[in-house]
């Protein structure tokens, strides 16, 4: 009788089909995705650009007329759609995590990855952007510190890889990731 997942009673492991990459704004995790899901030849979904799409605004609209819950709900149903596609990189948004059903999702469906980044280096990389609602304030690095102080602890629970991207390039970061990803399979 042979084996049956091939020779030698081995089982043959493959890719994640599903990788969820999350953490805080500024991290990287729409250009390392991108870049990640070329290398593996899936499909990238950057899940802000995703909700644009399907309402044909952009999220900074979306958070003046409806407001932080308003944009977590429409998260939220794209988070429970996108985690069934197999095939993909998901980039979440850096507040997905704070629904414990997102949590849920995504532990249950996929492969997820921290992208760690130090509040230095996200003020670096988001201090000229008009784009990000949460940060249209007078002090937007101390906001920073907030979210991370709450968001922190949920990223490192949820997390099955971290990947520190502070002061790395965005192919360094997403070849580390590739090299651990063939390593487990």
């Amino acid at each position: 009788m042979s084996p049956p997942f091939g020779g030698h009673g081995a089982f043959i492991k493959t890719l994640p089909q599903r990788i969820f990459l999350i953490g805080p704004m500024g991290a990287g995790k729409t250009a390392v995705g991108r870049r990640l899901a070329a290398m593996l030849d899936y499909e990238f979904v950057d899940i802000d650009h995703y909700i644009e799409q399907r309402t044909g605004v952009d999220v900074s609209y979306i958070f003046e007329k409806e407001g932080e819950s308003g944009f977590r709900e429409r998260e939220s149903q794209a988070i429970e759609e996108l985690t069934h596609r197999n095939g993909i990189v998901l980039a979440t948004g850096g507040g997905a995590i704070l629904s414990e059903t997102n949590r849920a999702h995504l532990r249950q469906r996929g492969y997820v990855i921290y992208l760690k980044t130090s509040v230095d280096q996200q003020y670096n990389r988001t201090r000229r952007s008009q784009t990000r609602p949460l940060l249209q304030m007078d002090n937007p690095r101390g906001r920073l510190e907030e979210l991370m102080e709450t968001r922190g602890p949920l990223y490192e629970e949820l997390a099955t890889l971290q990947i520190c991207t502070d002061r790395r390039y965005v192919k360094s970061v997403a070849r580390e990731i590739h090299r651990n990803l063939t390593a487990r399979s």
